[in-house]
């Protein structure tokens, strides 16, 4: 067989392939609408992250490659994210303005058909969710290099929301710009944090250029593709809404920073078999008080995946302690320390139990 025959045999074959994907599709999403009519009739919520956590774990588990988990994951997101549409388009709130991480991270966990709303400001984000203007509000939690966000965190002391998801999304920093070289470059706009984690990255290849931050690397986008000489730090989202060219891609100075974020709602999640609980306290003042907090996650074997103070609002030198655990509020163990907890803490707060991501 000659190499024009064996391409057109291959055609030929993922043709059919495509014939078959494209009836099966049509096929789950009969399946979808009808359980999206049962669940009108029943008042349960649209989205359930228990259950779309367990089937990308069991379709990732199964998968044989050669596309990678990573691939597979994400071409299921949007399939049932298209299905779910077929009923509701979801609305959900991120820190704007286009462009932003924030914005990456909804379109990685709730894929592209949903009606993303951008927000000014993290209270904002919060507060279209309290409203009900929008189902979701996703908001960044913590960075791998900068750490906590204490925004989000004192946000959640008060909010009636839950943590009803998480994501948690690898920050590749891209320089962006109408030129078409560095040596045409003489400032850069980006979002402080951005800035700080391309430093070195900058003072190797644009010493002598102008930093300059702005309230958000979607906002700096904008402002470099509005000016000559002008870059910008941001990911490659914003570079496609701009309409910029990646000068430099992947100039973060830490080739792991990650961005946690927390999807907030209004439901609690049963386990998916695979879950995290979150939670807030306070410790009475007094020596060993924390050690006594902690000491029931010990003893029933539970593990704590973080552990993060804040500053309360109550009194000076007073502090509040955010937790993380391995295991839904609903599993044995964790429900037992949990309970032993509630006897103990002066404050206590379940911030919502959520398919670890």
């Amino acid at each position: 067989m000659s190499a024009d025959d064996e391409l057109a045999a291959h055609r030929a074959a993922i043709d059919r392939l495509d014939d078959a994907i494209l009836a099966a599709l049509g096929e789950r999403a009969r399946h979808a609408q009808a359980i999206g009519h049962l669940k009108a009739g029943s008042g349960a919520p649209p989205w359930r992250p228990e259950r779309e956590a367990q089937v990308i774990a069991r379709l990732t588990a199964a998968n044989p490659g050669p596309l990678s988990a990573e691939h597979v994951a994400g071409i299921f997101r949007q399939v049932m994210a298209a299905c779910m549409a077929l009923e509701q388009k979801l609305r959900v709130a991120y820190l704007g303005p286009a462009g932003t991480f924030s914005h990456a991270a909804v379109a990685r966990h709730f894929g592209d058909f949903v009606e993303g709303v951008p927000e000014a400001t993290i209270d904002e984000v919060v507060r279209a969710a309290e409203a009900g203007r929008v189902d979701y509000a996703v908001v960044p939690v913590e960075n791998s290099t900068e750490g906590a966000v204490g925004r989000t965190l004192d946000l959640m002391c008060t909010t009636e929301l839950a943590v009803c998801g998480e994501v948690k999304l690898r920050i590749q920093q891209n320089l962006m710009a109408r030129a078409r070289s560095l040596a045409a470059v003489t400032k850069v706009y980006s979002h402080a944090q951005s800035l700080a984690q391309c430093v070195q990255w900058l003072a190797r290849h644009l010493p002598g250029a102008a930093r300059v931050a702005v309230g958000s690397n979607a906002e700096a986008a904008r402002l470099a593709a509005a000016e000559d000489g002008a870059a910008a730090i941001a990911g490659e989202l914003a570079a496609s809404l701009y309409g910029l060219s990646i000068l430099a891609p992947h100039i973060e100075d830490e080739p792991n920073n990650t961005t946690r974020f927390w999807v907030l709602g209004r439901q609690q999640v049963p386990p998916s078999g695979r879950d995290r609980t979150s939670l807030v306290m306070s410790a009475p003042n007094r020596p060993g008080a924390v050690h006594h907090l902690l000491e029931p996650f010990a003893r029933h074997g539970v593990s704590m995946t973080r552990l993060e103070s804040r500053p309360a609002r109550t009194g000076l030198w007073e502090y509040l302690f955010f937790v993380d655990l391995a295991g839904h509020q609903r599993d044995a163990r964790v429900a037992q320390a949990l309970a032993e907890l509630a006897q103990r803490a002066p404050f206590l707060k379940l911030l919502g139990s959520y398919p670890a991501a």
